[in-house]
């Protein structure tokens, strides 16, 4: 259907940047530069300096980039790891995929990792904790890294929908060992396809991933052993580049939005609305999802796409513990399960326009008036 207000509108990003993306491609592919090449090697370098990290590394996508890093990290089989279900499968598949075992704790009210659950679960075989700072805002990570340390766990943060959020002042991706980006299309940073990344501080961690990206090749030819097919393409990387320099002001596009939609809704007893951009409090938040809590969340989506509103329900309303086929169904995690029986993502890109913000609101006025 044509909808009035879609959820993100593809067309109209690239139309905002067709001639710069058109003479990216035109000169990549002239040139011939396919795989591996100098624009890979700029957009990690930009990509570190815009975190802060000292380096990066690029990746597939962002479940390679943590697999990856969980493997170099030495995580392996008869480990466990801590991380939530309210997240996309791909954070409990690369802990998986790792040979380790997804250890599931509830969140909070912001939708995060509730840091005060995450020491019960603490075992022997604990080797790691991975936060995911969900829809751009990051958790109560120095908390976490106090705990972390008190137990002697690595931290590998899932900064999957957080490029440029930040907490305390510091951004996603330097407080753990590392953090893995996602640039899936959807992102505040967006591929035209999947890509990853990774960021750290630790040179040995970074040079791991690089071998593991790349089949354990090595600088001498040599391998290291067996490893894995998960480069980054370079053309991603030449238009991700191109891209990057347009997120920040991309970032204050989604605040102004958020504002909106907080200016318009905030007295509505029916819905849980996620914290307001501050600039004043620890909490620096880029908004890759607006994602609120709405009673008879059903009928209410339903009402918006009548009106021509494109909304979003995440990952189908179950968090990963509840797909029987994962094994993970013995979790018992209250607040997420209740969260998924009511949780509903709104329009949020840069393309939206302030009255359809405002026809947004609206309409969820009107549905709630009824």
């Amino acid at each position: 259907m044509a909808w009035k207000v879609p959820y993100i509108n593809y067309p109209l990003q690239y139309q905002k940047l067709r001639q710069e993306i058109l003479a990216t491609v035109d000169e990549v592919l002239s040139r011939g530069d396919v795989m591996l090449r100098q624009q890979l090697r700029d957009f990690e370098a930009n990509l570190a300096a815009f975190v802060g990290t000292k380096d990066a590394v690029g990746t597939s996508n962002c479940t390679d980039a943590m697999h990856l890093t969980l493997r170099a990290a030495g995580v392996g089989p008869g480990d466990e790891v801590i991380t939530v279900s309210h997240t996309f499968v791909a954070t409990a598949a690369a802990i998986h995929h790792a040979g380790a075992v997804p250890v599931l704790v509830d969140i909070g009210p912001d939708h995060n990792m509730d840091v005060d659950l995450v020491e019960a679960v603490v075992t022997p075989r604990t080797k790691a904790v991975m936060p995911v700072h969900l829809n751009g805002r990051l958790c109560e990570m120095d908390r976490l890294m106090s705990l972390a340390q008190k137990h002697h766990l690595l931290v590998i943060e899932d900064t999957a929908q957080a490029l440029g959020g930040a907490y305390n002042g510091v951004k996603g991706g330097n407080w753990g060992l590392g953090g893995c980006f996602s640039f899936y299309p959807a992102k505040l940073l967006g591929a035209y396809g999947d890509a990853g990344a990774l960021v750290t501080n630790s040179e040995e961690i970074a040079e791991k991933v690089r071998r593991l990206r790349d089949h354990g090749r090595q600088p001498d030819g040599d391998l290291a052993g067996w490893s894995f097919n998960c480069r980054m393409d370079n053309l991603h990387a030449a238009i991700l580049d191109l891209k990057l320099k347009h997120v920040p002001a991309w970032i204050d596009r989604r605040r102004e939005i958020a504002a909106l939609y907080h200016q318009y809704l905030w007295d509505l007893d029916q819905l849980v609305l996620p914290p307001p951009p501050t600039t004043d409090g620890p909490f620096f938040d880029v908004f890759q999802n607006y994602e609120v809590e709405a009673e008879d969340r059903d009928n209410l989506r339903a009402f918006l796409t009548d009106q021509g509103i494109e909304t979003m329900i995440s990952w189908g309303g179950r968090g990963v513990h509840q797909f029987p086929a994962l094994g993970l169904s013995h979790h018992r995690l209250p607040v997420t399960e209740r969260m998924f029986k009511r949780v509903l993502m709104l329009p949020m890109h840069c393309e939206l326009e302030d009255d359809q913000v405002g026809y947004v609101a609206e309409r969820l006025r009107n549905f709630y008036r009824r």
